[in-house]
């Protein structure tokens, strides 16, 4: 026959080693010659590797399943040999080919790269079959085809007329399955047939199953029109049945139909202000007018929807045992007495007037302090309803405020949303992470926040969704913040601030105690009996092994000890765990920070600073060196402009009044300052170091030691005074830390120190000062030639805290005055 004779000679010119590349959306017969769009990399590579060789490929269909880490061997093993006729690029990085199938072909072993698969083969003989049963079988094959080209607007007698020159049947077979419209794996039976019947067979039952779809696809279309004409008839009846009704002269209420009666039910139980209900009445009357099944309409029920859904009256009743909401507030939180008093002074208003417009709070404080759960226990004590809103990375208006209701999908704002979900009038409405909101062309967010947080406007807060005023002056709005700083002006001016301050280590150690602790033993399935971390391990892990304000860190590190006790216990190891001290490097490994004492010891040119972090306070070293050059000051240690600026003034300061202080002009001229702070790694940045800039120049320049054993902070002008800092608490707190018991503190932050707890007072002798000489003169040791007596005493003051009384402020008339 013609077609193994052609296939032979194509078999001599073909390598048996030819490039593979999948074919997913079209199949390939011989003496067939169709497009081919290639997108992916094995097949561009394919298609070089054949035009370098003898310009053919080997071209297997993708089966039904097909995944991205299919391999070779997951692919048919029966396909067409085809030769490369044409090779375009497209514009979009696509390749377009033009290929011409010429035998089949069966794989006998893949050769695979990571660029290139190649595929070892011998060609296909279909073997003939008997003429008659060739024939009756063309016969149906062909009949069953002229039924289903008659459903797909193929022009039958082409296809029939091209038949019948063909003397090969497997041609036939081939020709008219490239007509049939179906997905290119279906048609793999046809390559795998072994004789010329079994392929007329396989094309008879694809025009089968292929006939068979295209009956249940028009079933299918009928029932969906049959469903659309029922609807349009139910409206045109609906539509008479209204008009009768206006004819006959029926009372309005005969007028309403479908949900409007139950829509009228349910505005009237909402109990909406009277501009909302004449409103909503309005939109029922503009639905009445509206076909059922229009989009409009659909908008309309939604927004109706929304006006009864809110909580327009229902409000809950507070709380008014002051003594119940102390205890739920000493019971979910440890400290925090600032927060807590503001709120039972909030309830005993409350109490005593009635009713009182609600306040906005914003703690400020960094991560793990507990703002946000704080917010969950004071809706707890109050007895009201809790929502909590998200603002970290909004930047479009219309979370706040809503879309209008002539866009699609349009909604009420997030505020709308949290009042719906709260289901009352006086909630206690959390805005978490107020400082994170962004700005961009889609609007400023926190400008449409100022209506809500203030109280003169959130009476009639205003959504672009809903078109009608909603009171939010009950609501008791809450908001979170990292960074007091990043907080927009006009907001912060519309909130009252509570600092939250990080914990001390006694705090941390009775929060761990009290509740994260027995919160991780419940939630790793463990007892007090099987797991056992005493105090002394527990102040380990704060000191050692956690570095924060907060107290998530602490929370993880205990967590991880319940897991790896949990682990111990069910393999069986061990019946119950004691995490004592010597234990926790087994479980926790090597302690992450090791604080090492300062030595105390004076130096010339090191003089030690208090600097203030997000993770609480810390003591820094600032270090000069004079070096041979030209009079420049170089400063190192990875400081921002603002601490550079301090060395510039500190440094400007001294230059003049060198002839005061005793300093000679030469090492100005004639030597380079080096101004170091370590950790170089860390950024530095405030104008707090400003007397300890001062302080180490002045020393190193004169040779003069500085005291080893005080630490201090303040900002230093150009005419010497010292001007306030912020951030005492926490500076002083790493003071105490660092085993400093003297400290040097601007004079007009003596008023902050009631705001610092007792246990950070005790212990320390506080100096405050007006001026850098008052400075130098307490930090700075004499010359040993100087003829001056060393036993000669300065005349400034310091002040010693007594704290006699359980306050957690102190009071300045109990400030007891002191000399150094």
């Amino acid at each position: 026959m013609s077609t193994k004779r052609e296939m032979r000679e194509h078999a001599d010119e073909v390598s048996r080693l030819l490039p593979m590349m999948p074919v997913r959306d079209l199949a390939i017969f011989p003496q067939t010659i169709a497009p081919l769009l290639v997108n992916r990399d094995l097949s561009h590579n394919a298609i070089e590797q054949a035009q370098k060789q003898s310009g053919q490929v080997l071209l297997l269909l993708e089966p039904e399943n097909v995944t991205d880490d299919m391999l070779p061997g997951d692919y048919p093993k029966i396909g067409i040999v085809a030769r490369v006729l044409q090779v375009l690029t497209l514009p979009n990085n696509m390749t377009k080919v033009l290929v011409e199938g010429l035998f089949r072909a069966e794989v006998e072993e893949f050769f695979v790269s990571n660029t290139l698969w190649q595929a070892q083969f011998h060609p296909i003989i279909i073997r003939d079959s008997d003429p008659q049963q060739l024939e009756a079988a063309q016969r149906h094959t062909l009949d069953l085809f002229r039924h289903y080209a008659s459903s797909q607007r193929i022009n039958v007698e082409e296809v029939i007329a091209a038949c019948d020159t063909f003397k090969d049947s497997v041609r036939v077979a081939d020709f008219l399955a490239s007509h049939i419209q179906c997905p290119a794996f279906r048609k793999q039976p046809l390559l795998d047939a072994p004789t010329q019947i079994d392929a007329l067979i396989a094309v008879a039952t694809l025009i089968t199953n292929e006939t068979e779809m295209v009956v249940l696809e028009k079933q299918i279309e009928g029932q969906v029109r049959e469903r659309i004409n029922k609807s349009q008839r139910q409206y045109f009846l609906q539509e008479q049945l209204r008009q009768i009704k206006r004819e006959l002269g029926e009372t309005e209420d005969a007028d309403d139909f479908g949900d409007v009666i139950q829509y009228r039910k349910l505005i009237k139980k909402a109990k909406m202000p009277k501009e909302v209900r004449a409103k909503a009445e309005e939109e029922l009357e503009r639905l009445k007018q509206m076909p059922m099944l229009s989009p409009e309409a659909t908008v309309v029920r939604g927004y109706v929807d929304w006006l009864i859904s809110l909580p327009w009256h229902h409000r809950t009743t507070d709380r008014d045992n002051i003594d119940a909401a102390h205890a739920i507030l000493e019971e979910d939180h440890y400290g925090l007495l600032k927060p807590k008093e503001r709120i039972l002074e909030y309830l005993s208003v409350i109490k005593l007037v009635g009713k009182v417009r609600g306040p906005i709070l914003c703690f400020v404080g960094p991560p793990g302090v507990g703002k946000t759960s704080l917010g969950r226990s004071i809706a707890r004590a109050l007895d009201r309803k809790f929502v909590r809103m998200s603002l970290g990375g909004i930047r479009d208006e219309a979370e706040i405020r809503g879309h209008r209701r002539t866009y699609i999908g349009s909604m009420p704002g997030r505020i709308i949303q949290g009042m719906k979900k709260a289901g009352s009038k006086n909630p206690v409405f959390l805005l978490d992470e107020i400082d994170k909101m962004s700005v961009d062309f889609r609007g400023d967010p926190a400008s449409a926040l100022l209506e809500v947080l203030d109280p003169e406007q959130n009476k009639t807060f205003s959504d672009h969704y809903l078109e009608v005023d909603f009171d939010l002056s009950e609501v008791l709005f809450i908001t979170t913040a990292n960074y007091r700083s990043a907080i927009p002006e006009p907001l912060l001016d519309r909130m009252e601030i509570i600092e939250l301050l990080g914990y001390l280590p006694p705090e941390k150690l009775q929060i761990a105690r009290r509740f994260l602790v027995p919160r991780q033993l419940t939630e790793h399935g463990l007892t007090g009996d099987r797991l056992t971390i005493p105090d002394s391990s527990l102040k380990r892990i704060i000191e050692e092994y956690t570095r924060e304000a907060g107290v998530r860190e602490l929370e993880r590190s205990i967590a991880n000890v319940c897991r790896k006790s949990a682990r111990r216990i069910a393999e069986g190891k061990t019946q119950a765990v004691v995490a004592t001290p010597r234990l926790l490097p087994q479980l926790l490994g090597v302690p992450k920070f090791v604080d090492k004492p300062l030595d105390g010891k004076d130096r010339v040119g090191v003089a030690i600073g208090l600097a203030w972090t997000p993770v609480g306070g810390d003591v820094l070293k600032v270090q000069v060196a004079i070096t041979p050059g030209k009079g420049k000051l170089v400063l190192t240690g990875r400081l921002g402009e603002v601490m550079k600026e301090s060395g510039m003034a500190a440094l400007t300061l001294l230059k003049a009044r060198h002839k005061e202080l005793g300093l000679s002009w030469e090492p100005f001229e004639k030597n380079d300052l080096h101004v170091h702070v370590p950790e170089g790694a860390v950024p530095k940045d405030g104008p707090s170091a400003g007397i300890t800039l001062a302080t180490a120049l002045y020393s190193a320049l004169s040779g003069r030691k500085v005291r080893g054993d005080i630490a201090m902070t303040g900002e230093v002008t150009l005419q010497g005074e010292v001007l306030p800092i912020g951030g005492l608490p926490e500076k002083l707190m790493a003071a105490k830390r660092a085993g400093l018991s003297l400290v040097i503190i601007p004079e007009q932050n003596v008023k902050d120190l009631k705001e610092v707890p007792p246990q950070v007072l005790k212990g320390l002798k506080l100096n405050p000062v007006k001026t850098i000489d008052q400075v130098w003169k307490l930090a700075l040791r004499r010359l040993p030639t100087s003829k001056k007596s060393t036993t000669e005493q300065s005349n400034y003051t310091s002040i010693i805290p007594t704290l006699d009384h359980p306050s957690p402020h102190i009071d300045l008339d109990d400030l007891e005055i002191g000399e150094m």
